[in-house]
């Protein structure tokens, strides 16, 4: 019964791992976002192809037009911690009860 506790308590790290990794990378892209750096940098371009999955669904749920401002980045760091805080939590929790 250990290897499924361990197994996982390993698949919590890692997704709270990936998870927090990726807010970072959404930060990022905001940030440079302010000083429009040049696109053919590669890590412009990294940045850019990582988060616009995620981003460009939730432009279309809030417009930039309507508020002024792209909020896209906000709401899919509070979605990662939303997730961060239930799913990720309850992973753990289940690696300890079945120890």
């Amino acid at each position: 019964m250990f290897v499924i506790n361990n197994f996982v308590g390993a698949i919590a790290w890692l997704l709270d791992w990936v998870l927090t990794a990726y807010m970072y990378v959404i930060i990022a892209r905001a940030l440079l976002s302010w000083v429009h750096p040049d696109p053919r940098n590669p890590i412009v371009q990294f940045l850019t192809q990582a988060t616009e999955p995620v981003l460009r669904p939730l432009r279309r749920l809030v417009p930039a037009w309507r508020i002024g401002i792209d909020v896209s980045p906000i709401l899919a760091i509070l979605a990662i911690q939303f997730l961060k805080l239930s799913l990720v939590a309850s992973l753990w929790d289940l690696s300890r009860r079945m120890y």
